[in-house]
């Protein structure tokens, strides 16, 4: 294709070198080469004129935005969730919205399980104690946790990470509770797992964790109430959204020994938490870091501009989230 007639899209992020070269070998590209979020405004202005956007998670795709360049004919999300984005509006508007799923099917389950032992056998407590030389010498009594084999996982949300989550048990012999919108065959045939109401999982879990997706169901669908019905020695692990847990409600029941501890890489106010959750030993907190290893963030920039190249030629992506806009 001759240079003058290539589509123009813009990066709104500094993904990984080999989704801009992708999207380099059809489009003129412009990005973002800052280590940081665009303000509303950049965001605002770095769309004008182009065909395409390959989106991140923090950005808000709303009908403004849309309106402010018609001519955007995709939205590419980098990133599996996409509560950011109106894909109500952008249908209205015969513009196509995608995501990233699968690649990061692993590498987000292998954070929830980083964060369950982590928090379940007090690791980060212990090496602040010893990098800070405070440490005395073995106790018998010394940093007392939660076990983990044997015990009951509940799942929320059995859905692909969900599911990789619960596989990932099968070395510590656990029994595997799950909830959602329907029964998974995969969970019930390999790890004879069962399918409960919400209510039930959270009576009878010693670990809870969230994979749900942000919707208007799932805002704060842990609070005070659900909380409430966990074990007290029991711990919640987040590496879904952080709006669906009520975080002030999250902090009240970890100062009252209410549960025994969580494990959180997601908020409720990204990047801000809720005041009182970083002074709480009982908790282990990460930087919303569930995707991040090389290759799951190579393979996520790969999927973004695979599906914005296809969606700038006319054809279907393949991570389509409203393919009725081909209707």
């Amino acid at each position: 294709m001759d240079k003058l007639t290539m589509k123009n899209v813009y990066v709104t992020r500094c993904i990984p070198q080999v989704g801009i070269d992708l999207l380099s070998q059809h489009f003129h590209v412009r990005s973002n080469q800052q280590p940081r979020k665009l303000t509303r405004q950049e965001l605002l202005d770095g769309i004008k004129g182009v065909d395409g956007v390959l989106t991140s998670g923090t950005d808000k795709i709303d009908a403004e935005l849309m309106d402010l360049n018609p001519g955007i004919r995709c939205f590419s999300n980098y990133a599996v969730g996409f509560d950011n984005m109106d894909v109500a509006a952008a249908t209205q508007r015969r513009v196509l919205c995608t995501n990233t799923p699968d690649v990061l099917n692993d590498s987000t389950a292998e954070m929830a399980w980083a964060l369950l032992m982590a928090v379940a056998r007090r690791v980060v407590e212990s090496d602040r104690i010893m990098r800070t030389r405070q440490w005395t010498g073995w106790e018998p009594q010394e940093f007392l946790g939660g076990d983990i084999t044997g015990k009951t996982l509940g799942i929320i949300g059995a859905g692909r990470i969900g599911t990789s989550i619960a596989m990932k048990s099968r070395g510590f012999d656990m029994q595997i509770l799950y909830s959602g919108r329907r029964n998974n065959s995969e969970l019930d045939a390999k790890l004879n797992a069962r399918f409960v109401d919400m209510d039930t999982l959270l009576q009878s879990s010693d670990f809870v964790s969230l994979s749900v997706a942000l919707n208007a169901q799932t805002y704060h669908l842990i609070g005070a109430r659900e909380l409430a019905l966990m074990k007290p020695t029991a711990y919640l692990i987040n590496t879904a959204r952080g709006p669906v847990v009520d975080e002030a409600a999250l902090v009240q029941a970890l100062k009252s020994k209410q549960i025994a501890g969580a494990g959180l890489d997601v908020y409720e106010f990204e990047p801000d938490m809720v005041e009182g959750l970083e002074l709480l030993e009982n908790t282990v907190l990460t930087t919303h870091i569930g995707s991040a290893t090389y290759a799951t963030r190579n393979a996520m920039a790969v999927k973004a501009a695979t599906n914005l190249i296809a969606a700038l030629k006319g054809e279907m992506p393949p991570d389509c989230l409203n393919p009725q806009v081909f209707d």
